[in-house]
């Protein structure tokens, strides 16, 4: 093994909480009813689809949010650009602000490097907003490279971030192992690319599949 790839969202950051903390606050702004619990659902819910249009190339990231915040809001008037993306704001200023690493990130990367391995993070999002992400929760030193999927045809699972994080980093796939919370996205992705994986699996959500750690802390070289 030459390259440890992490991926980012609920691998290296907490998204889940960082997500939930944010829609809740922005909805009340809204004056949106329901609980606390309602409204996280709805708002992953709407943004999941839209997100995997984007991992599609089918939209763009921008155009993406637009329609997410359409959709949570269609009390409001936003078929403008212009206003969808200021009621969008007051949701990513939230999550901004939200933004926290797990305390088993920063230990996990520097065993990497440690052992003379790579360490890279590879995630499905718009490249300057997951390398805002890194620096604002300080992990941006202590990786070696980060890609992101707006950089390939398209985003995890397809193979072609995989090969070409990969390629860049200048390993083989074989020399590569994918560590992330996705069985999908990270780990049948990365697999069908020809790299080892790992899943990362700390709500217990897939109990039966192997090779899975809960923590990263589990993660010994």
């Amino acid at each position: 093994m030459r390259a440890v790839i992490f991926d980012l969202d609920d691998t290296l950051v907490d998204h889940t909480s960082a997500a939930r903390t944010a829609c809740v606050q922005w909805a009340r702004g809204q004056g949106l009813a329901g609980t606390d619990d309602e409204l996280a659902v709805r708002w992953a819910a709407i943004a999941t689809p839209h997100y995997e249009r984007y991992q599609q190339r089918e939209i763009t990231f921008a155009e993406q949010r637009r329609a997410r915040v359409r959709e949570f809001l269609p009390h409001l008037d936003l078929a403008i650009d212009e206003a969808a993306d200021e009621a969008f704001q007051g949701y990513a200023e939230a999550y901004h602000a939200s933004w926290a690493c797990f305390a088993d990130a920063v230990p996990a990367l520097r065993r990497v490097r440690g052992a003379g391995l790579l360490a890279a993070v590879l995630t499905n999002g718009d490249h300057a907003h997951q390398r805002l992400k890194l620096a604002r929760v300080g992990l941006i030193d202590e990786v070696d490279q980060v890609f992101t999927s707006d950089e390939f045809p398209f985003g995890k699972p397809d193979p072609a971030p995989f090969i070409g994080t990969c390629a860049r980093l200048g390993v083989d796939p074989a020399e590569a192992l994918m560590v992330g919370d996705s069985l999908v996205a990270d780990v049948q992705g990365a697999v069908g690319a020809g790299l080892q994986a790992l899943l990362l699996d700390r709500r217990d959500e897939h109990p039966s599949h192997s090779p899975r750690i809960r923590s990263l802390e589990e993660l010994r070289f």
